[in-house]
């Protein structure tokens, strides 16, 4: 999926959310954590079958899906 390796979506798992190589941990978590001050390390250490990798794919996941996309309206006038 887009060159995404460590990034799983499985109906079966967490609802279809996208998740760290199909373990029951969302991506969302990893951001939420990130998000809050979490450092790479700290992470590892409360979540230990996690790895460095899963973290950063994560944020790239995010920024990826972030990213702002203008696409015109054709036939109509701009105001």
């Amino acid at each position: 999926m887009l060159g995404f390796e460590r990034i799983t979506f499985d109906p079966r798992i967490m609802g279809g959310q996208a998740c760290i190589r199909g373990m029951r941990v969302p991506v969302s978590l990893i951001l939420n954590l990130v998000a809050n001050g979490k450092t790479v390390t700290e992470i590892l250490e409360d979540y230990p079958y996690l790895e460095a990798e899963d973290i950063q794919e994560s944020l790239m996941y995010a920024a990826w899906l972030a990213r702002e996309q203008v696409f015109p309206i054709v036939g109509e006038k701009a105001g």
